[in-house]
C-alpha cells in the first residue's frame, strides 16, 4: 500500500498529536523570556550595578578566578566559554544597569564556577557533547536514507543518534537550573540586589530556563514520534 510504513499511512497525526504541541509551547517559552527579559530590563537596581560588574562579583563569590568577563556583539548571545575562560554578555548586558542584565550576568558566571568547581552533571556533558554532535549531524539523513532504501537498520542507527541528542538536551537540563541557582544565591548573599529585585533575576532567569525545557520537549515529542513510527519497521507496498 503507497505510503505505508509501520502502520503509517501519509497523514502524520504522531507529529499533529506530539510535536505540534510541543513546537506551540517552545513558541510560548521563547516569547516568555523575550518579554521577561525586556519587562526587567527596565528595571535599575538601586546599587548601579552592571552587568559585567554582577558577573565578577559572583566569580569572587564563588572563589572563581582567571575568568574573564568581555563584551560581545548581538542579542542575548550572552555565554561562558570554558576553553577560553571568558564570560562573553551582549550589548543588552553587559554595560547595562538592569535587573535582568544582573541575572543572565550572574547565571553566566553560575556555569563558570560549575567548572571550577567540578560539578557531576557538567562533566556528563562535556563528555557526551562529541556523541551528541554527530547524532544531531547524521540521525535525519541516515533516517531519510534508511526510509528511502527500505533499510531498517539504517533507520534504528538514525532513532539512536536522534536519542544521543536527546539524551544531551536533558543533562543540560539540571547543568542550566543549577547556574541560575548558583547566580541567584550570590546575588542574595552579597546584597547586590535586594530583596524587592531579586524576583525579578530570578523570574528573568526562570523564563530562560523554560527555553531549554521546551526544547527538550521538541526533541522528545519528535523522538517518540520516530519510534512509534518507525521503531518497528515493516514496510509493505
Amino acid at each position: 500500500m503507497p505510503g505505508y510504513y509501520g502502520g503509517y499511512y501519509g497523514i502524520d497525526m504522531y507529529y499533529i498529536i506530539l510535536v505540534l504541541p510541543a513546537i506551540v509551547f517552545a513558541l510560548w517559552a521563547q516569547a516568555k523570556v523575550s518579554g521577561t527579559f525586556r519587562k526587567y530590563s527596565q528595571v535599575r537596581p538601586r546599587n548601579g550595578m552592571t552587568g559585567a560588574q554582577a558577573a565578577e562579583a559572583v566569580l569572587r563569590a564563588n572563589g572563581v578566578a582567571g575568568v574573564r568577563v568581555e563584551h560581545i556583539g548581538g542579542n542575548l548571545t550572552d555565554h561562558f566559554d570554558p576553553r577560553e575562560g571568558v564570560i562573553r554578555l551582549s550589548d543588552a548586558v553587559y554595560n547595562a544597569s538592569t535587573v535582568a542584565a544582573i541575572g543572565v550576568a550572574a547565571h553566566e558566571a553560575g556555569h563558570a564556577a560549575q567548572y571550577a568547581n567540578s560539578y557531576a552533571p557538567i562533566k556528563v556533558r562535556n563528555a557526551i557533547i562529541p556523541v551528541s554532535r554527530v547524532g544531531s549531524t547524521l540521525s535525519w539523513p541516515l533516517l531519510l536514507i534508511g526510509l528511502v532504501l527500505n533499510s531498517q537498520p539504517l533507520v534504528t542507527i538514525g532513532i539512536l543518534f536522534f536519542l544521543a541528542a536527546v539524551i544531551f538536551q536533558l543533562v543540560t537540563l539540571p547543568v542550566e537550573f543549577n547556574a541560575s541557582t548558583r547566580a541567584i544565591a550570590a546575588l542574595a548573599d552579597g546584597g547586590y540586589l535586594t530583596e524587592d529585585e531579586l524576583p525579578g533575576a530570578r523570574k528573568t532567569l526562570s523564563a530562560a530556563a523554560m527555553t531549554y525545557v521546551a526544547a527538550l520537549a521538541v526533541s522528545l515529542a519528535q523522538l517518540l514520534r520516530l519510534v512509534l513510527l518507525f521503531g518497528g519497521g515493516r514496510r509493505r507496498d
